[in-house]
């Protein structure tokens, strides 16, 4: 008999049993949002269902976890889906759900094929049979298809999405889940049965659904949807773009690719970029008095190269701007704060001298001239090296810096000489209909070749501190991506396939001893979605650039 290790207590169990089974009186007592969606045995990570044969040590993974959430994300989603089908099919119609992108902790989706009008009726019952589904318990089943069954499946089921996606994978065999008859294809573990989600609501919005679901942060509660009309219209904008070149999925792009299409659509990207940049550039113009741009988002967004195209934009329109980085404000390595490991804390906004920084540009509002300061990060202080400016009627500040958004960094000046930008890397590519690319991957990817390049730091380097970068977005920037004049979304639908051949190398570098190698072997197997496209296309001005190099702008 197997011997296991949960929680370091020692365990005698049946070979063969399932880890559900072998964790059940924990299964039975965790409340709380705590409760188990997934293990790590002998540091792999495993879903419920599956068998344990040997001696090992069992880490339960929580909803409360990153892949326990995601897992109760993705069933949910197919619990949905599932119902959606079967009452498009008691009707007689041909519908398919595509979930587009992520607003808050609800899901945004909307429905294609035969006309299908989303009503309160339709969504009620569909939490009426996604209900049901929870109460009964009904048990998803997972199953490994030879390829090109898989495909003959998904054909049979009018899935052409999953079809094209699996066309243009290299693996001999795929896992396919069977919800009830209804078979389905996730980028990612499930739980083992529909009785674990038990919190979700569906309601129509805009036109289509949202599923709300519980935050990882808070699994035992759903959380009342909050909108967030910014966002909604810039996403919903890229996908107008990705429908522009008549791709919304990762087989879409595959298939523009091989057909030889790529720099025509990576110019039609770049050029729908440009013009969104070029309206923000004529709105700051349109306001009189604006004399500060500030400009914040999440690490990875993007926000180097988007200030330099603004200012490229803003020149058009007869201005002259000047970009500043806040983390010149920083104040000297003595007062800078430290965070719970002892390290030096940048991400906080303490680390910035607020009181200088709001006094220089009150300054430079009055007309005086300013000395500006370049921050020296290896002798961690401030320094003056004769460098002034004051401004003159045509000049404007591009100011770039995560706390930009914040109040408190400009609370000395009047918002009618300020203009807000939200940045960040919101994506709009899907992996397929029912498998969306979270945003965090794609800011991952960019940040683990940018890092490498720029500065020799290994991918598992900047794997290990990602979590750390999260948490402080969470705190210094997301609170207020919403009190802005404009937001940007600096995603190219084209570039994982460019970052492909950039990031694979550094994942295959972490060994599998070492603690990250399990999200690198998590990305790699993302990364084999995409056929790799090189850099040739890619303009120098592109916000690609700034990750992968050979741009125009320094960065």
């Amino acid at each position: 008999m197997p011997t296991v290790y949960v929680r370091g207590h020692a365990r005698q169990i049946t070979k063969g049993m399932t880890f559900e089974e072998i964790l059940e009186p924990e299964i039975k007592t965790q409340k709380g949002g705590d409760e188990i969606a997934l293990v790590y045995f002998n540091g792999k990570m495993r879903e419920l269902f599956k068998r344990c044969d040997r001696d090992g040590v069992i880490a339960p993974i929580t909803t409360r976890d990153s892949a326990g959430h995601s897992a109760y994300c993705r069933t949910a989603i197919m619990m949905m889906v599932k119902s959606a089908d079967e009452i498009a099919k008691e009707k007689g119609l041909n519908v398919r759900v595509k979930v587009e992108f992520t607003l808050g902790s609800a899901f945004y989706c909307t429905l294609h094929g035969d006309p299908f009008a989303v009503t309160k009726d339709f969504t009620n019952e569909l939490v009426r049979r996604m209900r049901k589904l929870s109460d009964d318990r009904t048990v998803l089943v997972k199953k490994t298809y030879p390829i090109d069954d898989a495909i003959a499946l998904f054909h049979h089921q009018g899935m052409t999405d999953k079809e094209k996606l699996f066309r243009y994978r290299t693996s001999s065999t795929v896992n396919v889940y069977n919800l009830d008859g209804y078979y389905d294809y996730f980028y990612g573990y499930m739980l083992p049965d529909c009785g674990y989600c038990t919190l979700f609501d569906v309601f129509p919005y805009k036109e289509g659904l949202c599923l709300n679901l519980p935050t990882q942060e808070e699994p035992d509660k759903l959380q009342p949807f909050v909108e967030q009309e910014n966002l909604y219209d810039q996403l919903a904008l890229s996908t107008r773009w990705g429908e522009l070149v008549d791709i919304s999925t990762v087989g879409d792009l595959n298939e523009q690719i091989c057909k030889g299409n790529i720099s025509d659509m990576i110019l039609v990207q770049e050029a729908l970029q440009e013009r969104r940049i070029g309206e923000i550039a004529e709105q700051i113009h349109e306001r009189s008095g604006v004399k500060f741009v500030l400009i914040a988002g999440p690490s990875s967004s993007g926000k180097t190269t988007f200030a330099h195209r603004l200012s490229v934009q803003l020149r058009s329109f007869g201005m002259h701007p000047h970009i500043l980085s806040m983390d010149n404000w920083f104040v000297n390595r003595d007062k800078t704060p430290i965070d719970i490991d002892g390290n030096y804390n940048y991400d906080v906004i303490e680390a910035l001298d607020l009181e200088q920084f709001n006094e220089d540009l009150t300054n430079l509002l009055k007309g005086q001239e300013v000395p500006l300061p370049t921050f020296d990060f290896r002798m961690g202080r401030r320094k003056y090296t004769g460098e002034s400016l004051k401004l003159e009627a045509s000049d404007i500040l591009v100011i770039e810096g995560i706390h930009g958004l914040n109040p408190r960094c400009t609370e000395a000046i009047p918002d009618e000489n300020k203009f807000r930008i939200y940045i960040s890397a919101l994506t709009s590519l899907n992996v397929d209909e029912h498998n969306r690319i979270p945003t965090s991957d794609t800011r991952l990817l960019r940040r683990i070749v940018r890092d490498n390049r720029t500065r020799g730091k290994s991918a598992r380097a900047t794997i290990a501190e990602w979590k750390k970068v999260r948490d402080a977005e969470e705190v210094n920037i997301f609170p207020y991506q919403d009190n802005v004049d404009a937001v940007f979304n600096s995603v190219l639908i084209y570039e994982q396939a460019v970052l492909k051949q950039f990031a694979e190398p550094l994942l295959f570098g972490i060994d599998k001893s070492q603690k990250e190698y399990y999200e690198a072997k998590r990305l790699l197997k993302f990364l084999e979605y995409f056929v790799g496209v090189d850099t040739a296309s890619v303009p120098a001005n592109s916000i690609c650039r700034e990750f992968v190099g050979g741009g125009c702008f320094p960065v």
